[in-house]
């Protein structure tokens, strides 16, 4: 589970509701001080297993202050954007086919009327296409098939600690104790179970406040949403050649130098096998935009630059 330093967004983003052909989701709206014209580019940065918008919290700045305007999104299910209690709503294709609705929705640029919670004059997003996409962990997977879908509306696919294939088999057996447990308790009843089988460090967050942060999006889940997106975790295809096929679109692969989820050799081999960038982290693991988020913003504005 990521865990940011905060959940309270810097002064460079607001919480609002991006509306899409596929409903309504829950963002993070980071914008630089320069004029909409003067931006470098958009992105869309996807979260992983358990975890929401607020785990790219801590690369806000540094991404705005290089020049781009950055929506991280909370997916169907996941924390404050709400879902059914319907497997196959989050089977990956749909999960795939919202990340297209949400490019087709910040592509448009079409202003929408104002209200009290997104104020007036806001924007979904510039009128010139080509979105730079970033998914984490799961988040990459479903970064990948929406490519593998559609890559029009993108300019990058950033693949962060998200492997060619399923996930390695400790974290396999992880997942499915997680979705036993889901399917007999209640998502407090786990998170108690999980707790004590693995206590977060006051150093990941600000001591209770921190904890009781994490407890408010845990409970936010929708925990069929867990089971479904676990499940596929533990069975994802290797879809490298595909990818590799979609040749116009620029990848980057980054990640820590340890990962517990895919082993950061096949991280390497996947880079190859893509012809993509290839980041590693010093000093990170698995979610590197919380271990070391200056260093891979860094990483990832250098990559963002060059397209």
């Amino acid at each position: 589970m990521s865990r940011p330093p905060t959940f309270v967004p810097p002064p460079c983003a607001r919480p609002r509701t991006l509306r899409t052909a596929r409903g309504d989701f829950a963002v993070l709206d980071a914008q630089p001080e320069a004029r909409e014209r003067d931006i470098k580019g958009l992105a869309l940065l996807v979260p992983g297993f358990t975890g929401s918008k607020e785990d790219f919290i801590a690369m806000l700045e540094p991404l705005t202050a290089s020049g781009y305007r950055v929506i991280a999104v909370d997916g169907r299910g996941q924390y404050e954007t709400r879902g059914p209690d319907d497997e196959q709503a989050y089977a990956q294709d749909e999960l795939a086919r919202d990340l297209l609705a949400q490019a087709a929705a910040l592509n448009a640029g079409v202003p929408h009327p104002a209200d009290p919670e997104n104020g007036p004059g806001v924007h979904n997003g510039p009128a010139a296409p080509g979105i730079h996409l970033l998914g984490h962990s799961l988040g990459g997977q479903i970064a990948r098939a929406a490519v593998l879908l559609d890559p029009s509306p993108f300019r990058t696919l950033t693949l962060m600690s998200s492997g060619p294939a399923e996930i390695s088999p400790a974290q396999q057996e992880k997942v499915r104790m997680l979705s036993d447990a889901l399917m007999v308790m209640s998502m407090e009843q786990v998170w108690n179970a999980m707790e004590a089988l693995d206590p977060p460090e006051d150093a990941d967050m600000a001591g209770a406040s921190g904890r009781d942060d994490l407890l408010a999006r845990w409970l936010r889940h929708n925990p069929v949403q867990l089971i479904t997106t676990g499940r596929r975790l533990t069975v994802e295809p290797d879809r490298v050649d595909e990818l590799t096929a979609v040749r116009r679109l620029p990848s980057h692969v980054l990640s820590g130098e340890r990962d517990d989820a895919w082993p950061v050799p096949l991280l390497d081999d996947m880079a190859r096998r893509l012809g993509a960038l290839r980041t590693v982290v010093e000093g990170a693991e698995h979610s590197p935009n919380t271990d070391r988020p200056k260093e891979t913003a860094a990483a990832i504005t250098r990559f963002w630059d060059k397209h």
